[in-house]
């Protein structure tokens, strides 16, 4: 049976609620037309925008994969990756991503779009049979995260986030002391401010771009006449993303928040209450975990490193950042591994690695689905605090804001038709 036929009767199956036996991709076991471990994964894109480009020229990423086709909604982003990408002369190449599902025979996708598009994308890549490499944040909406982590579950994927500070051997290193009690009980978490989304004012349409599919850009969301900044700055308004330029409480702070999770080790839960300290878009927040332990949105913008959180507990105060940790006492940098500079290349060899050794292995990656998904609801949750600006209890087992009505109708937003999650996801 070829393994696309295989694939397609394995969703009719789980569809139809039949039970399926566990598939072993031909990728895992070594024997003759199977690949092993040493053989590279075969891999798509979709999207092929500045941080795919980093992704596949930067992150040693063809040390395990090989990248044999891509789409992309904007076909002239295709040629403009293939000038800068080594072996791009070898792609298949489209504009639709479900036709290269359908057509190439992939192993793995790495989707690195705009986030409103992410979650169908991964949600049909994971139907496709595929592994996912998704950038972050991982969702628009609470909603669309225990979609898509059900949906892993039921197809057994495997789904890495790009929260790379997850693999960086220092702040993992970091992280563990603060979960194992090196710094004594933890009271307070300290992260930046980090931005609110925008909302956009409806501008005049200009004439869309030879070879963009515009339609199929604006994904779930309205139709609305194409504009530039739009298109280009996307992660600035509220539609698109929660705040998804450098400094929002989506893009830089997916990363921080991830970090705060994982040092305290609530990746399958989150904060139970929520409130804001100042009103306003911007204002400051203070969130509470079962634990007593505080997290608190008031750090002012320090400089680039800034990209984790500060960690106080009654016997020590460990600082987080990207690639480095500082500690009180000094003692708890014995044994460390080394500090890197961040945001430098390369940062991201040991996230793809574990992808990869994941793919092959079927092991949980160190930013699963399911951890990726309760990262990024604590940043719809502060979203949703300010907007509301009033204090917020939060059940993180039902995924449900407790007796508020008015809050629980944000965790989901209504999808343009067309572009509705297949019906046994929603």
């Amino acid at each position: 049976m070829k393994r696309r036929d295989f694939l397609k009767q394995s969703a009719a199956a789980a569809a139809a609620g039949m039970t399926f036996p566990y598939f072993v991709p031909s990728r895992v076991l070594a024997a003759p037309g199977r690949k092993g471990a040493n053989d590279k994964i075969i891999v798509g894109f979709v999207g092929t925008g500045g941080r795919a480009r980093h992704l596949m020229v930067h992150e040693k990423l063809d040390d395990n994969g090989k990248i044999v086709a891509v789409a992309d909604c904007f076909l002239p982003r295709i040629e403009e990756a293939a000038k800068v990408v080594p072996g791009s002369d070898q792609w298949k190449q489209y504009q639709n991503y479900r036709e290269m599902f359908e057509k190439e025979k992939l192993d793995a996708v790495f989707v690195a779009t705009t986030t409103h598009a992410r979650a169908l994308i991964c949600a049909h890549a994971m139907q496709a049979g595929l592994d996912i490499y998704a950038e972050k944040p991982l969702t628009l909406t609470v909603a669309e995260g225990r979609i898509l982590s059900n949906a892993a579950k039921k197809y057994k994927r495997v789904l890495q986030v790009g929260t790379q500070q997850r693999s960086i051997p220092v702040n993992a290193y970091a992280s563990k002391l603060v979960r194992e009690g090196a710094i004594g009980k933890v009271h307070t978490v300290i992260a930046y401010n980090f931005e609110p989304p925008q909302h956009w004012t409806p501008q005049p349409g200009q004439p869309v771009p030879d070879g963009l599919d515009w339609d199929e850009w604006c994904n779930q969301t309205e139709l609305r006449p194409y504009h530039p900044d739009l298109y280009r700055k996307w992660g600035l308004w509220w539609d698109y993303d929660g705040g998804g330029q450098s400094w929002g409480v989506s893009g830089w702070g997916t990363h921080a928040l991830d970090q705060v999770q994982c040092a305290l080790g609530t990746d399958d839960t989150g904060p139970v209450e929520i409130w804001p300290d100042e009103p306003g878009p911007s204002g400051k927040i203070t969130m509470k975990y079962a634990s007593g332990t505080l997290l608190k949105l008031h750090g002012p913008k320090r400089h680039l490193e800034d990209l984790g959180a500060i960690f106080i507990g009654d016997k020590g105060k460990i600082d987080i950042q990207r690639g480095s940790y500082y500690p009180e006492p000094e003692e708890l940098l014995k044994g460390a591994p080394e500090k890197i500079p961040a945001n430098s290349p390369g940062e991201c060899v040991p996230h793809l690695a574990n992808f990869f050794e994941c793919v092959r292995t079927r092991q949980r990656p160190a930013a699963d689905v399911e951890i990726g998904h309760r990262s990024t609801t604590v940043c719809h949750l502060v979203n949703i605090c300010r907007e509301l600006g009033r204090k917020l209890q939060w059940d993180p087992v039902a995924e449900r804001f407790v007796g508020d009505d008015e809050a629980n109708a944000k965790l989901s937003r209504p999808r343009r038709a067309g572009y509705e999650f297949p019906k046994d996801l929603a």
